[in-house]
């Protein structure tokens, strides 16, 4: 079978899988705050009417926390069980089985009679999401080039933000469909580029790093061929991977008694905390919550709703666009400094829309407004613009910095023989505090309201001053020199670009074969090292 080598076009397709995710945040939120929704859903004293003419109250404040998070729920534990079903049958098909699996959640959600059935189906269809979140960057990261390896790997942020984008207005323009058809009609496209994705992989090749490990070393050469050779398998660069892949292999295989407990030894266990944290960090910007309950926040601003929706729909091209310059520019930017710059900016912005609600909001009228429950708050007038505009100032913040770097960055900690695990870890701990973040906001602005904004400020605040003292830089650096930082125990703030070379004017010029592996990667300086 036809096989394509072009890295950019093997990423497009896989990085679909990430976009799944996106599917799911706004077929969610586009749809929470529509009548036909709500009526069908109804848990409160109004409605039901399927042709969306009755005001419904919808699910209670709880239970629609419940089914927001019962999709990361199912992905924590996809991402737990993605390393082992990876390892066992390919990064190639773990992420084709997730694409069933999706599938599967999404007729159960769109065919869903009750509550009970929407949340099992949604979980499922998490469950899906853990597999390909975790093994879309491994499955790329592994078959790129090393100069491209970065943008690759953050391409699985953009592919959300495009996910989100597109099922959006899908949802948008089904609103205008009368009766249980606004709701079902998107959850059934969204298995469409499930089914896309699974046939795409037909034609992309499996992970060489895989191949060789399970000792398909010639089928290991003719995927290093295509992707890196250009057809010419007698290539240099050809031939320098396979033999650092076989002596890293070999390495491994020596050392095969490696175990997650070895990511609690000393050594190892403040990069763990730098790890887990970048990812919980990522949740507890809040970034995610206003993705699922945006119409919510909008509400609370005023809007309802088509005006609702569109203004929605701005922050989601914002996240798009914004996403771009991370790609170009994240190598140049280094880890560190988005991180605490994007952090400020967040926290900024959080505290800026628990200020303005404070002083200028007051709590919802009897029987709320809109998508905006009667217990919660509301805002108006020129104060509610200001809102809406901090609202997108904190996705244009987000964007670029912690969405993207919060993906790339955990990679590069960890030395080889424990990348994976460590990696599943992390991710997995991701999607833990999604869960908990979704459950937690709708009946937050139910009991606290707008002291919600000031919950997510702390935390942005509290990351920021976390990532500066704390976070070393990777970016410029061999994963060699990553393990040295680490063991000298030089400050975060002292480890810039200049760190790693004022090191190697004092150690003297690498060797020649060093220089040739340092070309292609600083990776390969560490393999052929250890190995």
């Amino acid at each position: 079978m036809y096989q394509i080598g072009n890295i950019y076009i093997i990423t497009a397709i896989a990085v679909i899988g990430g976009g799944l995710f996106g599917f799911d945040i706004s077929s969610m939120s586009a749809i929470i705050g529509t009548n036909q929704y709500k009526c069908y859903f109804n848990q409160g004293p109004h409605g039901p009417d399927l042709d969306g003419d009755a005001d419904c109250s919808g699910p209670r404040a709880d239970v629609q926390g419940g089914i927001t998070a019962s999709m990361p729920g199912g992905s924590f534990i996809g991402a737990l069980v993605s390393g082992y079903l990876s390892d066992k049958l390919g990064r190639k098909t773990s992420i084709q089985i997730g694409c069933i699996i999706w599938v599967v959640g999404s007729i159960i959600v769109c065919a869903s009679q009750n509550i009970g059935m929407l949340i099992a189906g949604r979980f499922i269809n998490g469950f899906s999401v853990g597999i390909c979140s975790a093994q879309v960057p491994v499955y790329v990261s592994e078959l790129a080039p090393p100069s491209k390896r970065g943008r690759v790997v953050g391409a699985q942020q953009w592919a959300i933000t495009w996910g989100i984008l597109i099922m959006f207005y899908i949802s948008f323009g089904c609103n205008y469909i009368d009766g249980t058809a606004a709701f079902r009609i998107p959850w059934g496209i969204q298995m469409l580029p499930a089914i896309g994705l699974f046939i795409g992989l037909l034609f992309l090749p499996e992970s060489p790093r895989w191949l060789a490990k399970h000792d398909k070393w010639e089928e290991c050469h003719s995927v290093l061929t295509l992707v890196h050779g250009k057809g010419d398998p007698n290539a240099p660069f050809v031939a320098m991977e396979m033999s650092e892949i076989k002596r890293m292999i070999e390495f491994e295989r020596n050392n095969a008694n490696v175990s997650y407990m070895e990511l609690f030894k000393p050594k190892m266990l403040n990069r763990l905390h730098i790890g887990i944290f970048t990812q919980v960090w990522s949740q507890l910007t809040g970034m995610n919550v206003m993705m699922y309950y945006i119409t919510y926040v909008f509400g609370m601003a005023g809007l309802s709703d088509n005006s609702n929706l569109i203004a929605s729909s701005i922050q989601y091209v914002i996240n798009v666009g914004m996403t771009i310059f991370a790609l170009v520019f994240i190598d140049r930017w280094g880890r560190r400094a988005p991180l605490v710059i994007g952090a400020l900016l967040m926290a900024t912005w959080m505290y800026a829309n628990a200020g303005l609600m404070a002083s200028y909001g007051s709590p919802a009228p009897p029987g709320g407004v809109d998508n905006v429950p009667e217990e919660s708050w509301v805002i108006t007038g020129a104060p509610s613009k200001a809102v809406i505009a901090c609202t997108y100032l904190f996705v244009a913040s987000y964007a670029p910095t912690w969405g993207p770097v919060s993906w790339i960055y955990p990679p590069e900690l960890f030395p080889l023989r424990v990348r994976g695990k460590a990696v599943a870890l992390t991710t997995s701990s991701n999607w833990i505090f999604n869960f908990a973040l979704s459950y937690f906001v709708p009946p937050a602005f139910v009991n606290i309201q707008w002291k919600v904004y000031i919950i997510f400020g702390v935390f942005c605040t509290a990351m920021a001053i976390h990532t500066f003292f704390l976070f070393p830089e990777t970016s410029g650096k061999t994963l060699e020199d990553v393990e040295e930082m680490f063991l000298s125990g030089v400050p975060a703030w002292k480890t810039r670009v200049e760190w790693q070379n004022t090191r190697k004017a004092e150690a003297g010029d690498l060797n020649d074969k060093e220089k040739a592996l340092h070309e292609h990667s600083p990776e390969r300086v560490e393999d052929a090292k250890h190995a």
